[in-house]
């Protein structure tokens, strides 16, 4: 891991951009912090592209840190300004054109979008675990918050040093991975947004039923991809904070 920038925010939180081999990520952490207690890590997904989801996810980490979390995310394989891979792109072409065309989404399409996604990218998060525990000040045990939905279902089931995870059901999911869900046992909450255009609602709530966890809470709201209504994100810190802390 090396840090090409630092920066303290006007609330305090300490933002460090960094790359981690060929990955960027950004981690955030709270004014102090100590080894003594160090402050609890959440893991933030998101769809990638970083620079253009950056103001979110900012949001998403000041509302954490607040709280005494320490956060951090990386770009996705494929994403940003990391190099593209010819089958996802083409893959990502098929599913805007089934969607625009209003025809259901092939699971083939789908199959070839995420499954390669989802074997690069966690081990990539595992890299950056292995990298950030490894900083003072910042400890375990871990969260992961956001999507793409189906990365955190493999984290959560690989991952021991992952003890809850709050999902975005806003993306689809192979449907070869709701065996993987159903190995999924730690605590989960899951937001899923009731009129989004670019979602399978069925599919979100079957993937819920799946999920092995005995602890488990969906939160279904209404209005599209972005809209999320904000007290969500006091519901996660409430989540988290039963978990992690």
């Amino acid at each position: 891991m090396r840090f090409t920038s630092q920066q303290r925010l006007d609330d305090g939180v300490l933002e460090r951009e960094f790359t981690l081999g060929e990955i960027p990520g950004i981690l955030w952490t709270p004014a102090s912090t100590s080894a003594a207690a160090p402050a609890p890590l959440i893991l933030l997904g998101h769809p990638g592209g970083l620079h253009q989801m950056y103001p979110r996810l900012l949001a998403r980490a000041r509302h954490a840190v607040a709280e005494g979390f320490a956060a951090a995310t990386i770009e996705l394989p494929g994403s940003g300004e990391r190099p593209r891979c010819a089958t996802a792109e083409q893959a990502r072409a098929d599913l805007r054109r089934a969607l625009a065309a209003g025809e259901p989404v092939d699971d083939e399409i789908v199959d070839r979008l995420v499954v390669p996604l989802v074997d690069k990218a966690v081990p990539e998060w595992q890299a950056t675990l292995d990298a950030v525990l490894s900083l003072p000040g910042i400890g375990g045990p871990v969260g992961y918050s956001g999507g793409v939905i189906a990365i955190g279902i493999r984290l959560a089931a690989v991952e021991p040093r992952i003890a809850a995870a709050l999902l975005f059901a806003g993306s689809f999911v192979p449907r070869g991975m709701f065996a993987e869900a159903r190995q999924v046992t730690i605590p989960l909450l899951v937001l899923l947004q009731w009129d989004d255009e670019g979602n399978d609602r069925q599919l979100a709530l079957d993937l819920f039923d799946a999920f092995g966890s005995t602890q488990k809470t969906l939160h279904a709201n209404m209005g599209g991809h972005t809209g999320v209504p904000p007290f969500e994100a006091d519901d996660a810190n409430r989540f988290f904070a039963r978990h992690l802390k």
